[in-house]
């Protein structure tokens, strides 16, 4: 049995869609969070994950700001807040998000103890483990137990124009890491159109990109 595992979406639909057609045939879905703010269709992304079949959704840190109101940082994801949050209205279908499932012997959490974790992150594992959040695609071990981040679909952090998901074969326990390249200038010309402010452009144009 496969399970398409993937995170960190932020309201990036394009990306979104190419991924579900990239991942092919599979039995179930885990969403590990961050459908939304970033990208212009968080409204659209949430509408899309939370329609297909047999998929379990896991709150992020972008589902619990929406669903307060309230976004502590002062940096340019401020700004992303400040534009996207007022735009979103499918708050009944994020408010009752878990936290996080286990599933064949793994934890699914959007991230360990809030942190921003990547290979080099010093973590002593306590358990197996699918994370997002930290927006890089990697396998770590140590203590006897793994993690696997599953990158990001919607804003690699790497590379601004890559989708990064993972597979879980349940049935052999084998992971396989996937990425693709996809043309990441659709989603910023759609910021241009919505009037996000300049700094939030600039941002997506600063990133890498693979070429």
């Amino acid at each position: 049995m496969k399970t398409a595992i993937f995170s960190d979406i932020h309201g990036n639909l394009p990306a979104l869609e190419l991924m579900l057609s990239d991942a092919g045939p599979v039995e179930n879905w885990i969403c590990l969070g961050d459908i939304v703010n970033y990208g212009p269709w968080s409204n659209e992304c949430v509408d899309i994950i939370t329609s297909m079949e047999n998929c379990t959704i896991i709150s992020g840190n972008h589902e619990d700001y929406f669903n307060s109101g309230h976004y502590e940082s002062v940096n340019v994801s401020k700004q992303f807040f400040d534009f996207c949050f007022p735009r979103f209205n499918r708050f009944e279908k994020i408010k009752s998000l878990p936290a996080a499932i286990v599933r064949h012997g793994f934890t699914f959490i959007h991230t360990i103890d809030n942190k921003n974790i990547y290979p080099d992150t010093n973590i002593t594992l306590d358990n197996n483990y699918f994370i997002g959040h930290s927006h890089h695609q990697f396998k770590t071990e140590n203590n006897g137990f793994t993690l696997y981040n599953a990158g990001s679909v919607g804003q690699n952090r790497k590379y601004i124009n890559v989708v990064n998901y993972l597979v879980l074969d349940s049935n052999t326990g084998d992971v396989e890491m996937r990425g693709f390249k996809y043309d990441e200038s659709v989603v910023i010309n759609e910021m241009r159109k919505a009037g996000y402010p300049p700094e939030c452009i600039d941002y997506y144009d600063s990133k890498a990109r693979l070429l």
